[in-house]
């Protein structure tokens, strides 16, 4: 017995959040420190190439670039690893990447060391969300796992008001110290990382089902025998998922032409799909370049662009907390279709102020802060929806077998958009000016129809309640559909579950096992 059989109940669920929280803070964090970097003087002084738009680009970005290869790694090794030690390998290469970025002289050691760093992000951000989901009752899943993106939230918000305060210290500190303090973050995810089993889910994808059975029993409660009738019948409904799934499995070209029953595919391309929306709202173009556009677009001094950076950060994390609030209570399509709306109209007030301050000297300062205004606004409308929304989505919505290649297909997504936007944020205010906020209005707007005709509604959902969605609704169009569409959970899947459950039990019986379960106990989901 180690560490990792210690724990049970409220105390287990709190730990596996404290992974994926402190995962995902290491990420908010990585995601908000460099902004501040790429300005300070002794950096710019170490680097000086990186005052060509194109290398201050590819400095940033190459973060995003190496988190991309790192959510490809994990499509394929987060099934064959298992959960747990996908996360440890990529907090080893989190490590490594950080301390050659701390130690750097030369600008091909920070570049390397981001590279780095960013592989070993993409595998956690891939992996962290898919365990705390398959961890968590449908009850609480979405706002678990909203916990963890919170937290991401928070560390950027840190992030921001640490750069705040270093702008009063010269030298290396003032960008070395931000740098090594992420350093933090390992240790207290390492720590918890004792205390957790792998997920059960995992466990019964290798067949491994005593195992998979005590996790479950741990995670229903304190001192909950295996034999528990809840523990068998959640046993059961995962079991009797897999196996529909096994039996149906047909060859990799027939899913990618959504051949199959179950949609694999499509479903990944919507879990991909809510990432490619959340990175082409334009966020990485603020998070890591809003102190630079306050300065370049607004016109205001260094230490008023930080400043209001932080206070940034600090609205962001209290639009954060709304979506824990709401995300269950309202849904993940409404938010989507609220941010997309609320985002494209920060923008489009944004690039028509600049547009009108370019073209009328006197109106310029009033029409920078309304600018500015737009800018906080807008973190505020991403932070209730876009931020949280797609991390959430992407870990319900794919099923047992294409779970973690889904998240890593989506993450990767996630990351390569986010490179695309860094690398080209610098160059596209220099030559767009205001056209190109009105650019990713146009792109946000584009949202809305998008999640209207295509997106179904995952919310109180049980995870194996996917698979019924998508065979019972082949269309891709989900509008005009209830049980597609709204938050409740409708009573053929809950039907459906109880059905598979005794159809579990049966065949068990049958094999002369002696498994007794009552079947109308099926897991409580509202």
């Amino acid at each position: 017995m180690g560490l990792s059989d210690t724990l049970s109940g409220t105390w287990l669920i709190v730990c596996i959040t404290i992974v994926n929280a402190a995962s995902m803070s290491w990420f908010g964090y990585d995601q908000g420190v460099f902004s501040g970097v790429l300005i300070s003087q002794d950096f710019k002084d170490h680097f000086p190439e990186t005052a060509k738009a194109n290398i201050s680009g590819i400095t940033s970005s190459c973060f995003s670039l190496g988190a991309f290869f790192g959510a490809i790694t994990a499509f394929t090794a987060g099934d064959i690893l298992g959960r747990r030690r996908s996360i440890l390998l990529g907090l080893l290469c989190n490590v490594v990447g950080a301390i050659l970025q701390i130690t750097s002289f030369h600008l091909p050691q920070m570049i390397v060391g981001r590279i780095i760093n960013g592989f070993g992000m993409g595998m956690t951000s891939s992996v962290c969300p898919v365990y705390q989901a398959e961890c968590s009752k449908p009850r609480v899943r979405g706002k678990l796992v909203v916990v963890g993106s919170l937290c991401n939230t928070a560390a950027f918000c840190l992030a921001n008001w640490m750069n705040y305060g270093l702008y009063f210290q010269g030298g290396a500190l003032q960008w070395r110290f931000p740098l090594a303090f992420q350093l933090v973050f390992p240790i207290i995810v390492v720590t918890a990382m004792l205390f957790v089993p792998e997920s059960p889910r995992w466990l019964l994808l290798k067949d491994r089902h005593e195992e998979a059975l005590q996790v479950i029993a741990r995670l229903t409660g304190k001192n909950v025998p295996i034999h528990d009738p809840e523990v068998h019948a959640e046993f059961l409904s995962i079991q009797s998922a897999l196996q529909l799934e096994r039996k149906d499995r047909i060859p990799t070209m027939d899913v990618l032409l959504c051949r199959d029953k179950t949609q694999n595919f499509r479903r990944l391309l919507l879990s991909m799909g809510t990432q490619f929306m959340q990175q082409f709202s334009g966020v990485n173009a603020l998070g890591y370049y809003l102190p630079t556009l306050l300065q370049q677009s607004v016109g205001l001094d260094q230490q008023m662009s930080r400043l209001l950076t932080a206070v940034n950060g600090t609205t962001y994390l209290c639009a954060a907390f709304c979506c824990l609030v709401v995300i269950d209570l309202v849904g993940r399509r409404k938010l989507m279709l609220y941010g997309a709306t609320t985002m494209g109209s920060c923008y489009l007030i944004a690039a028509l102020c600049l547009h009108t301050a370019q073209h009328d000297e006197s109106r310029k300062k009033i029409m920078g802060n309304v600018t500015t205004s737009m800018f906080f606004l807008y973190y505020f409308f991403y932070g209730t929806s876009f931020a949280k929304v797609p991390w959430v989505y992407n870990s319900e919505i794919n099923s047992l077998g294409w779970r973690t290649r889904g998240a890593a297909a989506a993450t990767a997504t996630n990351w390569m958009g986010g490179f695309i936007v860094t690398q080209f944020t610098k160059v596209g205010v220099d030559n767009l000016r205001w056209g190109f906020y009105l650019l990713f209005a146009i792109i946000c707007y584009a949202y809305f129809p998008v999640v209207f005709l295509l997106y179904p509604e995952t919310s109180r959902r049980t995870l194996e309640d996917m698979d019924q969605i998508f065979i019972q609704n082949p269309s891709v169009f989900v509008f005009g559909k209830p049980d597609m569409t709204r938050r409740e959970r409708p009573q053929n899947f809950i039907d459906a579950e109880t059905r598979r459950i005794e159809e579990a039990e049966r065949e068990q019986l049958g094999k002369g096992t002696g498994l007794e379960v009552d079947a109308n106990h099926v897991e409580e989901t509202v």
